[in-house]
């Protein structure tokens, strides 16, 4: 397994550790529960370094991001961002991601998810045809997510940069913690608010900034957060998860991803999914909380009134903030419509659970 230049922190302060693509990581520290309604009232903070970072840069390389990715990159000046995916032949995502446009037209970062690093890049590179300059630095990037309503106001004592009023999916480059060249970003997964940072880890810059963080936020009640309740926090927004809600085999358009496909360009499959924008899709992403007591897992079969299989769960939860089961999942779109009954498959009992709006939270 890799670590992360955080690892032996997580460690000594007691985190339950485990394998997560590839990595070494923090799955709690003092419970899922505890750790998500920290996030949700106060501050905590992630180490997401395990992400994937490509730099694309060059003349070509705004035409790059254009071809791969299914949002409008033309639109980003320097200092924004925007969520995109990258979508293969058959109209299925390789891959969600976030674009930051570096210099206007010359140079981006992509950030990726760290299980499809590899797949990514030569995914990419395989449409690079016009030779953008590319560089992985994934190995040699930190990310860590503070996140939460105080944590802006926390980390501002951190940096000259006006981290209060940025804006979302906006970002800065400047010194933070005494450390220069840090991206902040006003982005994050758990629609608590707060930053995103992003640095090279050279003459200690990861201690460093780690151990200021904790300096101006344990006393305040900021707390390391694992990627179990990253993972709650996330879909209480009903935010997807590559691998399990969106994968090679699911299209953007079932995944409620429509309003990052603009077909005001061409893509990868740009062609095939405009037609399924007009012809509709037989199955949709939604979301649905439980009515009889259970918890929805991944691949939990979904079943109508008279037992019949018209999709699968693919993330259910406990929600911590509501109280109540919920969870993702794609049925027939006839099915799709708000407050409709359907039933999971919990063992070997149907249990009542309706469509709700998406976020839950």
């Amino acid at each position: 397994m890799k670590s992360t230049p955080f690892t032996d922190k997580h460690i000594t302060l007691g985190a339950k550790m485990a394998e997560f693509a590839g990595y070494n990581m923090p799955i709690s520290y003092s419970g899922i529960n505890d750790e998500h309604q920290a996030v949700r009232t106060n501050a905590g903070i992630f180490d997401v370094s395990h992400m994937g970072e490509f730099i694309v840069k060059g003349e070509h390389a705004l035409e790059l991001i254009q071809r791969v990715t299914t949002n409008d990159a033309s639109k980003l000046t320097a200092g924004k961002a925007q969520y995109s995916a990258l979508t293969n032949d058959k109209g299925g995502i390789v891959d969600d991601l976030i674009v930051y446009c570096l210099e206007e037209n010359k140079a981006y970062m992509l950030v990726v998810n760290a299980s499809n690093i590899e797949k990514d890049w030569k995914w990419i590179s395989k449409h690079n045809t016009h030779h953008a300059e590319m560089h992985n630095i994934s190995d040699k990037t930190c990310l860590l997510a503070i996140q939460g309503p105080n944590a802006t106001k926390l980390m501002q004592h951190l940096t000259d940069i006006d981290i209060l009023n940025l804006k979302y999916y906006t970002f800065v480059k400047g010194k933070f913690a005494g450390v220069d060249n840090v991206i902040v970003s006003a982005t994050g997964y758990t629609g608590a608010g707060g930053i995103e940072i992003y640095f090279e880890d050279k003459d200690g810059a990861a201690d460093t900034i780690w151990n200021k963080i904790f300096e101006v936020g344990a006393p305040e009640g900021l707390k390391p957060i694992g990627l179990g309740a990253r993972d709650t926090l996330r879909l209480e927004m009903g935010y997807c998860l590559y691998g399990n809600d969106i994968d090679d085999t699911t299209s953007p358009l079932e995944a409620g991803l429509g309003w990052i496909t603009k077909f005001t360009k061409d893509f990868t499959a740009s062609t095939l999914l405009e037609e399924q924008k007009k012809s509709g899709v037989s199955r949709k992403l939604v979301g649905f909380e439980m009515i009889d007591r259970g918890i929805p897992r991944h691949d939990y079969e979904i079943k109508d009134f008279s037992g019949v299989i018209i999709g699968k769960v693919t993330s259910g939860t406990q929600s911590p903030s509501l109280g109540k089961a919920i969870g993702l999942g794609y049925v027939s779109t006839v099915f799709a419509h708000i407050d409709t009954k359907i039933y999971i498959k919990v063992r070997d009992k149907l249990l009542l659970a309706k469509v709700v709006k998406l976020p839950f939270h």
